[in-house]
């Protein structure tokens, strides 16, 4: 009898690529070497924390400063990398290394890990994708040195300069000051800096390919025009609102100056990065809820933030609005959509919010908080952003393990997941007659 090798999908392939690389960052966080006490993290702590870094979520069960030693810290930096780039770039960047070819396989799970819709020039994008990378993090770790070096020794201010910047552009949210950047509410510079490196990494490569070069708004891409202007809408209307609900809250006593600064970091920061410069449980309920909204969407297609995207966000208001207007042809900037594309981002819509109503029940069925609270953290842990009220550290075992498959699944993405355990659909040579349904 002869056997035949089972053959992996590229989803299946990513799937598996994610988890061995939490599965090893965890075995390295229980390392007595990991932790500042010698004892290394409990298997459930680690897995979460392992998730939690290579998922680029932030989200924390243990105080990142206070806990991790140089090790541990930098096991969860490279975890950071890792997930923030994908699996495949990293691959492909040891492959450019020992100057190995890249499979038409390969370039496959590429073009599933970067989300992209066509598979050509994959290789030439992972060669951008790190270029930019490491020179965007470069040009952030040094000027957050120039200015934590006021305030810590050399190494120690090259080292946080380094994890800060990683973090941020990774959109991760992991912080070694133990506050976040609650320390930091009114410094220009770090606000700054972390703004920029969170709205680069989250708008996506191929955007950051298009700017770089120079490709006028009206000649470019409908992605790339579509995660321009939904993101600047969010980051205006976020600000704005933000501004005004919590003036005379949290941003009361601050400068108007810091106020302004605090409403562009809150505005910035959900779009899947988690640092926070006000105490996130102290803000008012229908900011925590915007909030909720801006990290459901998320960042960018080909970015290292989670969320349903933004460009899958535009096409649902793109269709809303032609439907609405009673147009067939689902069209903006005189272009039209592929009806499988608006399939896809309703698709991927309505399996986020099931998994994030799934996990949102069974967490308040075993834990006694609010619901708001419950809410926040499940969609922060789906859109991989890390923002928290306050809960996490209190969650138990079971609910611990329901937010590290919820990141799991924000980060690889609900369609992807859904598609690698799913059974393979073979197009069928007839169709079945149509009939209507009414609706609305």
């Amino acid at each position: 009898m002869k056997l035949t090798k089972k053959k992996f999908s590229p989803a299946q392939y990513l799937v598996i690529g994610y988890f061995v690389v939490i599965l090893l960052g965890s075995i390295m966080l229980m390392l007595p070497i990991a932790t500042i006490d010698g004892q290394g993290l409990n298997i459930i702590d680690a897995v979460f924390t392992a998730t939690s870094a290579t998922c680029v979520t932030g989200l924390i069960v243990v105080n990142t400063k206070e806990t991790f030693t140089l090790f541990g810290s930098t096991v969860i930096m490279m975890m950071i990398q890792i997930g923030g780039l994908g699996i495949m770039s990293m691959s492909t960047l040891f492959a450019f290394i020992i100057g190995k070819k890249i499979s038409l396989k390969e370039r496959l799970i590429i073009q599933e890990d970067l989300n992209q819709y066509k598979i050509s020039g994959m290789v030439r994008l992972v060669q951008y994708l790190l270029g930019f990378t490491f020179a965007i993090e470069g040009i952030g770790a040094s000027i957050l040195f120039l200015r934590l070096s006021q305030d810590h020794d050399f190494l120690r201010a090259v080292y946080l300069s380094i994890f800060h910047a990683v973090s941020a552009f990774n959109n991760a949210g992991f912080d070694l000051f133990g506050n976040s950047l609650e320390s930091f509410t009114g410094d220009i510079t770090i606000n700054f800096v972390i703004m920029a490196l969170i709205i680069l990494g989250g708008i996506g490569f191929g955007v950051m390919l298009e700017v770089y070069n120079r490709v006028k708004f009206k000649k470019a891409t409908l992605q790339t025009k579509i995660v321009l202007v939904v993101t600047a809408a969010l980051l205006i209307f976020g600000f704005v609102v933000f501004f005004a609900l919590e003036y005379n809250n949290t941003m009361e006593g601050l400068p108007f100056l810091d106020k302004v600064l605090s409403a562009m970091f809150l505005s910035v920061t959900p779009r899947t990065a988690g640092f926070n410069t006000l105490p996130t449980g102290a803000l008012r309920q229908s900011s925590l809820f915007l909030i909720i909204v801006l990290m459901f969407i998320g960042a960018s297609p080909g970015s290292t933030g989670g969320g349903i995207k933004t460009t899958t966000f535009g096409v649902m208001l793109v269709t809303l609005k032609n439907m609405v207007s009673g147009k067939s042809d689902m069209e903006v900037y005189n272009r039209r959509f592929e009806t499988q594309i608006i399939y896809k981002a309703f698709t991927i819509t309505m399996l986020a919010a099931a998994l994030v109503i799934l996990m949102t029940t069974l967490i308040l069925i075993i834990e006694d908080f609010q619901f708001i609270d419950v809410l926040f953290e499940t969609v922060s842990a789906f859109g991989t952003v890390g923002l928290s009220t306050g809960i996490t550290g209190s969650l138990s075992n079971i609910s611990r393990v329901l937010i590290t498959i919820t990141m799991f699944a924000g980060r690889v993405g609900p369609l992807t997941l859904a598609v690698a355990f799913g059974d393979k659909v073979r197009k069928g040579i007839y169709h079945y007659p149509t009939e209507k349904v009414m609706v609305g």
